[in-house]
């Protein structure tokens, strides 16, 4: 993995497991980060399913939304709860894309890649084109994929609309993948 500051990227770790040319894991680290003037807030999610087609360059994740851990167990209950995250009705969020100009890239020798990708985010039910900067390192066998971005939870139609949590929570959230 490589660190960038004093933050630590959480990589996806595209393991050798393979069908055919694809790459894939079930073990993907994404960190949600909240900064308000009350609290910070942390949570990470190691359950994360990802495939990446380095012929292509199609990259598609799936995030289990019950899978990210909080620090303390009201700030777990309240991003599950139906008044924001709403878990329970949707329970994954998926990414669909591309790494654009994939053909440039050599993916077969050892090295760090800066890649752009592009494709749709769907979180909560609703579907939004992103476009993200991030490296794609190759040590052997082992692709890890690093990004690091702002959601604007409004976008997504996540928000807490009253009461102590809409206080207490970002309107931007910051995820390292």
């Amino acid at each position: 993995m490589k660190k960038l500051g004093l933050i630590i990227v959480a990589g996806l770790l595209v393991t050798t497991v393979f069908s055919q040319t694809k790459r894939i894991t079930k073990t993907g680290h994404i960190k949600m980060f909240s900064h308000t003037a009350v609290e910070d807030i942390n949570a990470n999610n190691y359950k994360i399913t990802s495939t990446l087609d380095p012929e292509t360059g199609v990259m598609v994740f799936s995030v289990p939304m019950q899978g990210f851990e909080f620090e303390k167990a009201l700030m777990q209950k309240h991003f599950n709860s139906a008044k924001f995250l709403d878990t329970k009705q949707f329970p994954k969020a998926k990414f669909k894309g591309v790494i654009t100009d994939i053909g440039k890239l050599d993916l077969t020798k050892d090295g760090t890649y800066n890649i752009v990708v592009k494709g749709n985010l769907t979180m909560h039910g609703v579907t939004k084109s992103i476009s993200e900067k991030g490296t794609l390192t190759v040590k052997g066998t082992v692709v890890v994929a690093s990004s690091k971005f702002n959601i604007v939870l409004a976008d997504y139609k996540i928000a807490f609309e009253k009461g102590k949590p809409s206080k207490n929570i970002a309107k931007v959230v910051e995820l390292t993948i």
